[in-house]
């Protein structure tokens, strides 16, 4: 147990510029304390204590706003950073070293039973807000961009941003096909630009049939 802490909070000083001191590490960061009543939580679910599993997960979701699953499994040097509002579900798995700020869910998508929350792999970074839903997998050194929506897996060394999840980057490279932000397609532009060719169109075809009725006048 006392090397679990010690990992864990090796995990804070490592990623987290703002720790000055294991005092206030101790003390002072919601999310190190989440992971610890989850190991707790997790060790009771595994034998299957489930309503002593649920009611520590729900002490450590009211001290921290952070809400961890007792049957998620967490690997070590998770830090999550900030952490208010994120949510695991119960079937998430979640890789070594993997970095998580505040907002983000690992979510089902449905109520079916067995595996239906996400598989993430080591060395990932989950962006604020992010939320990642389903039984995927989000491969080792992934990127999930701040908001972002992911429904669909992402391969290892990917970043993904976006509403649905697009990949705009793998190991470094940016992807061809990946939209800029400052490029994004304006839609209501585009539909004014159709309604004016279409405009154009009837008026031609209005100003040729009046010809033919002045032609046949005379």
């Amino acid at each position: 147990m006392l090397s679990t802490i010690r990992r864990e909070v090796r995990a804070v000083f490592e990623r987290d510029p703002a720790a000055k001191s294991l005092l206030e590490v101790l003390l002072c960061y919601p999310g190190l304390h989440a992971i610890l009543w989850h190991r707790l939580a997790h060790f009771c679910y595994q034998r299957q204590w489930f309503l002593l599993a649920r009611i520590l997960s729900h002490l450590g979701r009211f001290f921290t706003g952070i809400e961890i699953h007792p049957g998620a499994r967490l690997g070590r040097g998770v830090f999550i950073d900030h952490g208010l509002g994120v949510v695991i579900g119960e079937t998430a798995e979640v890789g070594d070293n993997v970095t998580i700020y505040q907002g983000v869910t690992l979510g089902g998508t449905g109520k079916e039973k067995g595996k239906r929350h996400p598989t993430i792999g080591n060395d990932v970074v989950l962006g604020v807000g992010a939320k990642v839903l389903g039984a995927i997998t989000v491969g080792n050194g992934a990127r999930v961009g701040a908001g972002a929506v992911v429904i669909k897996p992402v391969p290892p060394g990917c970043t993904v941003v976006g509403v649905p999840g697009r990949i705009v980057a793998q190991n470094g490279q940016r992807v061809e096909s990946a939209l800029e932000h400052g490029n994004l397609p304006d839609p209501v532009n585009e539909a004014l630009l159709v309604l004016a060719q279409r405009i154009g169109q009837l008026e031609e075809r209005l100003a040729f049939l009046e010809s033919g009725e002045a032609r046949d006048s005379a």
